[in-house]
């Protein structure tokens, strides 16, 4: 799929937030397309629901103590960064990592933490942000997290809540004036399709594809697939995603699988980012290429 030109379409006035459930999820789900919201007018915000605090250190050459002990910081120092990259503005939610439960059984998680919140009081600071930042479109993760982390499921149900609570005048009062987002979209990037392909891609090279394992183990599950509504032709912007990955570099190995597939290969077989419209408030007939499909222009410019 060719990467069509987006210079007729100006982005002044539009709003775009993503809820995410740690520092570098911004940076590993959607972030092509977010740079090029960016570069074309959009004011992107990003919600991080937790600090990351009880996140491991993925990178072997950051497996340092003085690491180790100031991880909350480091992070945040990271954040920052991937922020700068990605020219987008960002906010702390201020709830605490719930960590990755190990074991079987797992243990229960700690006292506190994000995931053991009730849904209506973790939506509140959520709330109270979308109603300041007004956003047009809210992207998070599906009911699976994405992955079945624990905070990414929360931040799902968060999410929801939050996007669902935002527009009712009776609900939250005192988080500032009601605002209804018009569209909520679910990441849906580490689809089966797309890993396979770039797989198939690799080996038709003759190089490594860092996905052997992955498929071996991964069911095909052709319903779930289905439910991508939306690609968004972005692959302009892949080397800004990985900048901004690699910023998180307590999180991510730069000599590790995350960058093993070279971006002519991802630009030639899968050059968009993928998502799942779940609620529209406008009329925005899928399949579409665009998140602000159907929504008119802020300024009274055209339609999106």
């Amino acid at each position: 799929m060719p990467q069509r030109p987006r210079s007729d379409r100006p982005r002044a006035g539009y709003r775009l937030m993503h809820v995410h459930a740690h520092p570098d999820d911004e940076s590993s789900k959607g972030a092509a397309s977010t740079a090029m919201y960016v570069a074309e007018g959009v004011d992107v915000h990003v919600a991080t629901c937790t600090g990351g605090e009880r996140g491991s250190i993925l990178n072997p050459k950051m497996e340092r103590p003085d690491i180790e002990a100031n991880i909350t910081e480091v992070r945040r120092q990271e954040m920052e960064r991937a922020r700068d990259i990605l020219g987008i503005r960002q906010d702390w939610l201020g709830f605490v990592d719930s960590g990755w439960p190990e074991g079987d059984p797992k243990p229960p998680l700690p006292e506190g933490c994000f995931a053991t919140l009730p849904v209506e009081e973790a939506a509140a600071p959520l709330v109270r942000l979308m109603r300041s930042f007004r956003p047009h479109v809210v992207t998070t993760y599906d009911e699976r997290g994405g992955y079945p982390h624990p905070d990414h499921i929360m931040c799902h149900k968060v999410s929801v809540a939050a996007f669902e609570a935002a527009g009712d005048p009776d609900r939250y009062p005192d988080a500032g004036e009601p605002w209804q987002p018009l569209k909520l979209y679910y990441h849906q990037g580490f689809n089966r399709p797309r890993t396979q392909a770039l797989h198939d891609e690799m080996l038709r090279h003759g190089l490594e594809s860092p996905y052997a394992e992955r498929l071996e183990k991964w069911e095909a599950e052709p319903e779930w697939d289905a439910r991508i509504t939306t690609r968004v032709p972005c692959s302009d912007y892949f080397g800004v995603r990985d900048q901004a990955l690699m910023a998180h570099a307590t999180q991510i190995d730069p000599d590790g699988p995350w960058f093993a597939i070279p971006h002519e290969i991802q630009a030639a077989v899968w050059p968009t980012e993928d998502f799942e419209l779940v609620v529209s408030h406008v009329d925005a007939p899928t399949p579409e290429d665009d998140l602000f499909a159907g929504i008119p222009d802020p300024d009274g410019l055209g339609p999106a």
